[in-house]
């Protein structure tokens, strides 16, 4: 069952499809005429008899006459070895994920990282409270030496 895939309105370099066919999301499109496409898959762990989520990303190339984007729902097709990494199409853009928004500030978010409020706290002491706090520690024992 092979199928051609226009990549342009005219036809040419046209490719042709065969092998397995996947649904997931558009996480990435920085790269020229290529996007990382994401979906989550259950697999089962025989030790424990139960399932983990694993998720699979895969690079696809993005035919100029669809041109996903972030967070769009797309459908992938295989086909020959565009380059190293490279071996899936874009077949059609199904809709947008919901909430993927919402995900990415979560994860951005969750990357920073907060500061401990003691160390907020010395910081906002001036020069002169952290030159007499080691004068009164001095004159506290030298009074405890002398009793």
């Amino acid at each position: 069952m092979k199928k051609q895939h226009d990549d342009n309105d005219q036809g040419k370099n046209s490719v042709s499809l065969r092998g397995r066919t996947f649904r997931g999301v558009v996480i990435a499109d920085a790269m020229q005429k290529t996007v990382t496409v994401e979906w989550e898959r259950r697999k089962h762990v025989p030790k424990y008899e139960r399932y983990e989520k694993k998720r699979t990303r895969i690079k696809a190339h993005n035919p100029e006459n669809i041109n996903a984007k972030k967070g769009d729902l797309v459908e992938i097709q295989e086909c020959r070895p565009m380059s190293k990494t490279k071996s899936f199409v874009i077949v059609k853009k199904v809709g947008e994920e919901r909430l993927f928004a919402e995900r990415e500030q979560a994860l951005e978010a969750s990357k920073v990282k907060k500061k401990a409020p003691e160390k907020k706290q010395e910081e906002s002491k001036t020069e002169s409270e952290k030159v007499e706090e080691p004068a009164l520690k001095a004159e506290e024992e030298s009074k405890d030496e002398s009793s």
